[in-house]
């Protein structure tokens, strides 16, 4: 199993899915964020609990050979791309997996396995049926501690049924700093255009220099590459990075969604969209710190996916600065059921309007948060 060529299969409905978050939640005009990692992680469990169609249908999706492909994209997420870092210098990242399920109800010894052995997943047997208020209690609990106290309450009060047999949560925490971080001396407040016509003073981060950064040209918009400052002698060879996609009309950002969700591959590096590698002019990026939370059915049923008897809950938050990005998220499945180059044309890249933004680690492909910003201002 090709972990790269799963993940860049799986990286497919990644943006198509965005749009139906968009959707779903009336987020046209709003700050967005969710993780695609964890989102693909809870499909690919409910998939290995769902022998028949919803197995096929999924498997389709995430364009996988069989379940025990996705099991072990899973278990690799976990083990390998999300492993922490800190101890040598690199981002602190949290991944974990967990399981609830009702004790009256027996449990395949395969299924067990699956839970344990490929999705790393704590294993818990509960009473849905006499105590589901101090189970979802436990849960909420259970991702408070993974991801370093900032979700909590995933599990809204008297959302689950004393009828439930199994919640699978999943929960992630990132914090990295930038590569080169920015000077706070520099941020200044300036405008920002918001998808309304009108403006919101914010801070801004900019850079004295522009070394470091990468930018990627295309016609209709750009992307900037952040470099995470990474481990040394990271075994995994990982480089993490946050990507901010800007389209170049102040309301670009719904026509540059469509355009990138339409090409193959976009994501992972292999898209037909032409572009160029450019110097940077102006850099200016906006300070941003949100919270975002939805239910994820209504979005999957955008791309034909239809969970009968589940239900998918997911919350996230992030926070930029000048010295890098905090960022955590949760979810849970509740089941009743030296060469010479020559000189690059310079742009600017003055992040004061709508943009995409991903956090991804660029060797696997694996893209752990994707969100919009619509209006810093907004916390």
């Amino acid at each position: 199993m090709d972990l790269q060529e799963s993940l860049r299969k799986q990286n497919e409905i990644v943006l198509s899915f965005t749009k139906h978050v968009i959707a779903a939640t009336s987020g046209e005009t709003s700050n967005l964020l969710f993780s695609p990692a964890l989102m693909n992680v809870i499909l690919s469990f409910i998939a290995a609990k769902s022998p028949g169609d919803v197995e096929e249908k999924i498997l389709s999706l995430l364009q996988a050979s069989s379940t025990e492909e996705l099991n072990t994209v899973s278990s690799k997420i976990v083990t390998t791309v999300l492993a922490d870092n800190t101890s040598s210098g690199g981002p602190t990242i949290a991944a974990a997996n967990g399981a609830w399920l009702e004790k009256s109800k027996p449990v395949d010894p395969s299924f067990k396995d699956i839970i344990q052995n490929s999705y790393k997943a704590a294993f818990n047997l509960v009473d849905f049926r006499n105590k589901v208020d101090e189970v979802v209690e436990e849960v909420n609990s259970w991702v408070k501690e993974e991801t370093k106290g900032l979700i909590t309450d995933l599990i809204p009060e008297n959302s689950v049924s004393p009828a439930s047999n199994l919640i699978f949560a999943n929960a992630l925490f990132f914090n990295g700093k930038w590569d080169h971080e920015f000077d706070p001396s520099l941020t200044k407040d300036s405008d920002f255009h918001r998808f309304d016509g009108t403006t919101v003073r914010v801070p801004f981060m900019s850079a004295g220099y522009s070394l470091g950064y990468d930018l990627e040209a295309y016609q209709g918009f750009k992307v900037l590459n952040l470099p995470y400052r990474g481990g040394r002698g990271d075994y995994y060879r990982r480089r993490f990075s946050m990507q901010i996609y800007l389209p170049d009309e102040k309301d670009g950002l719904p026509a540059m969604l469509d355009r990138l969700s339409s090409c193959r591959g976009f994501l992972s590096g292999h898209g037909d969209i032409p572009g160029h590698s450019a110097s940077i002019g102006e850099l200016k990026i906006p300070k941003f710190k949100f919270e975002f939370g939805f239910t994820a059915t209504e979005a999957l049923e955008g791309l034909g996916l239809e969970l009968p008897g589940d239900a998918i809950i997911h919350k996230s938050c992030i926070e930029v600065d000048e010295v890098g990005s905090k960022a955590a998220a949760a979810a849970a499945v509740i089941s009743i059921s030296g060469i010479y180059m020559p000189p690059k044309e310079k742009y600017d890249f003055v992040a004061d309007h709508p943009f995409l933004f991903l956090v991804k680690e660029s060797i696997s492909g694996l893209v752990l948060f994707l969100g919009q910003v619509a209006d810093p201002s907004m916390h």
